[in-house]
């Protein structure tokens, strides 16, 4: 999921549709359609809902008529840009449990950060959420983790602090990030303009969204 999905981890965000990913083989095109139909699903633009499109990374768009999702909007792809294929993604997902709905399976978070990277710019600041909602919820974090924080944090203070705690592993990775040297140094004014500096690169290579992640 890509909204919804923001949600769960805790960045929260409105969104009336909900983005989601399917291994893209016949017998999951045809549960999924089952299940389309039982939200009485119509899609609703090009191209139509077959498995070769899937497998070319179109998405497939509907709008649902059942009362109790009317007018809900569900996008379904497979390929993803910027992403690893889904078999990757699967094995990395997260698992979050809802009181009535039970397990729902999401992309990890970092292969969801990955897909926000687009050139919409509403999608920046919810990697910023998303990053900052998972530090201040983490109390013993793991180097992957410190690592991950430092490589795609989007809050100025945030990566001094990181730098300042974790002094070895930020300078380790200045020559992968290199507003890193400016976060070691305290300069959130410099890591403002490199901040920027990245969303309009990484903005032109990445484009996809965020997703549930379904298997059957």
């Amino acid at each position: 999921m890509g909204g919804q999905a923001c949600v769960l981890y805790g960045a929260a965000e409105f969104s009336r549709d909900t983005d989601i990913a399917i291994l893209a083989s016949s017998e999951n095109c045809e549960l999924l359609k089952s299940a389309l139909r039982t939200l009485q699903a119509h899609r609703i633009a090009v191209p139509p809902f077959e498995l070769s499109f899937l497998q070319k990374g179109h998405a497939i768009h509907f709008r649902c008529y059942h009362p109790e999702v009317f007018r809900i909007r569900i996008d379904v792809m497979s390929v993803m840009r910027g992403v690893d294929v889904f078999e990757k993604l699967w094995e990395r997902r997260a698992r979050i449990m809802l009181p009535t709905e039970g397990a729902v399976e999401l992309l990890s978070l970092p292969d969801l950060v990955r897909a926000k990277k687009t050139q919409r710019d509403k999608d920046w600041p919810m990697i910023r959420r998303l990053i900052d909602a998972e530090y201040v919820g983490t109390t013993y974090p793991s180097d992957d983790k410190v690592e991950f924080w430092l490589m795609e944090s989007r809050t100025p203070r945030m990566l001094v602090e990181l730098a300042q705690r974790y002094k070895q592993q930020a300078a380790e990775l200045v020559s992968a990030r290199s507003l890193l040297a400016a976060a070691i140094q305290g300069n959130e004014a410099v890591i403002e303009d490199g901040l920027a500096q990245e969303q309009m690169v990484d903005g032109k290579l990445t484009e996809g969204t965020g997703c549930l992640c379904m298997r059957n």
